[in-house]
């Protein structure tokens, strides 16, 4: 993945899955391929719960969140930058779900991504 990434880049990705695997977020990775996109996908996982996918390429990593409208009032009070609560708002629903999308090239992009991944684990 190294190779694939700008430096700042990699070196954000290197702190966001140290930060989520420590024992303070306790996710686990699995990537795997997926012959439909054909390509690789880590899904992030609390237990057999899965919190949000991530994917890499060519200058940033995307972080994938998938929430329901009955999450909406509890993404409001997060304590994250209001243009991504407003990019949240006209993102079109997938189903019945929301995507959240996080596009990272840079460390000064996780503490908004640490924020909801936080909340997401913590939903029932």
């Amino acid at each position: 993945m190294k190779n694939a990434l700008e430096p700042d880049a990699y070196e954000a990705l290197e702190s966001f899955m140290n930060v989520i695997t420590s024992a303070a977020y306790g996710l686990t990775c699995d990537w795997r391929y997926y012959n439909d996109g054909k390509s690789w996908l880590c899904k992030i996982l609390h237990k057999k719960k899965t919190v949000m996918w991530l994917s890499v390429w060519n200058d940033f990593f995307k972080i994938s969140f998938y929430f329901t409208e009955k999450h909406l009032e509890g993404i409001a009070a997060l304590d994250i930058a209001e243009n991504i609560k407003e990019d949240f708002c006209k993102a079109k629903p997938i189903g019945r779900l929301l995507p959240m999308l996080f596009n990272i090239n840079h460390k000064k992009q996780l503490p908004d991504v640490l924020t909801v991944a936080a909340f997401r684990k913590n939903l029932k």
